[in-house]
């Protein structure tokens, strides 16, 4: 089943784990989570761009494994 859900007034964060020199730069979209039941994640280097949209569980689980350390540093 597709949803259409509208992100034109959401409300972007950068993750922390993004750098500053405009390498890995994600954003996520924290306030749809408590209206809609998903978490939209993009590119902020391409804000026009598609967006990931993840169920709160998955999101908060992947989110934990990355500040346990879970996944390899390249």
């Amino acid at each position: 089943m597709r949803i259409a859900l509208d992100l034109s007034r959401a409300e972007w964060v950068k993750s922390s784990y993004s750098n500053g020199n405009g390498g890995e730069c994600v954003e996520f979209a924290p306030g749809i989570a408590t209206t809609a039941g998903v978490v939209p994640v993009r590119d902020s280097k391409h804000p026009a761009g598609p967006a990931l949209v993840f169920a709160v569980a998955a999101w908060t689980s992947f989110t934990s494994a990355v500040r346990s350390g879970e996944f390899p540093a390249f």
